[in-house]
């Protein structure tokens, strides 16, 4: 009976979300509210609020509350998002593995100057937005657009394109403004440094070395917040 009324509260809430009626950034409803508002129970509650973060539609930060973030982009038959489930978004890392490795080693040989200056002014506006998870997923997006850009080849953009800011719609606990999560926050933009560096350098092996490493910190910092975000989830 739980899981039916958790069920129900996650689809009333992904709707409004989706709709816009919750809008990107916005606070959620209290926990107090949303029991009371929906006849249910504040342990309720807290398994939709937990769905939501694994879903990417919803970002808790520890003693402030749960915000909506920008919903996942559809794919161009108008279906399901690309990536919902945890199981998908780790397929959606290792896909980013294989064909972004590829556009950083081609963009460190291809770059120009004016696409140099693009991707520090993307990082400092990212660097910036510590604390606004809808924000930084866009700038995030942005930088790695950026690089798929700077590649020259048509079709690693379009792939990114397709794609779309969605690809960075990961539980946000990293994009988080205070203790543990300010320390995740500092590790993914260092990250993309370390890519702009070996760009910058027009050094392919280190440019494709750089953004696996990056990627392969997003699938594990998907891991430990997905894990953070499921009741009595083992730690």
């Amino acid at each position: 009976m739980a899981q039916t009324l958790s069920s129900t509260l996650v689809e009333a809430l992904r709707s409004r979300i989706v709709n816009g009626d919750i809008a990107p950034g916005e606070k959620l409803p209290s926990e107090p509210r949303l029991a009371a508002e929906h006849q249910v129970s504040r342990t309720v509650v807290r398994e939709a609020i937990a769905r939501l973060n694994l879903e990417g539609l919803v970002h808790t930060r520890r003693g402030s509350g749960s915000y909506a973030l920008t919903p996942p982009a559809e794919d161009a038959d108008g279906g399901a998002p690309l990536a919902r489930s945890l199981d998908d978004r780790l397929a959606l890392v290792e896909y980013r593995l294989a064909l972004e490795a590829e556009a950083a080693a081609l963009a460190a040989t291809r770059r120009t100057s004016a696409q140099l200056a693009a991707l520090a002014d993307r990082l400092d506006a990212l660097a910036s937005s510590d604390g606004h998870p809808a924000t930084a997923m866009q700038h995030d997006f942005a930088f790695h657009r950026l690089v798929a850009e700077a590649a020259g080849n048509r079709f690693l953009l379009e792939a990114l394109d397709r794609l779309g800011p969605q690809m960075i719609a990961m539980p946000r606990g990293r994009l988080d403004g205070a203790g543990h999560d300010a320390g995740r926050f500092t590790a993914v933009v260092q990250e993309h440094r370390a890519v702009l560096a070996a760009l910058e350098s027009q050094d392919p092996l280190a440019a494709a070395a750089a953004m696996r490493v990056h990627l392969a910190g997003s699938r594990r910092r998907l891991l430990e917040e997905s894990a953070a975000a499921t009741p009595n989830s083992p730690r």
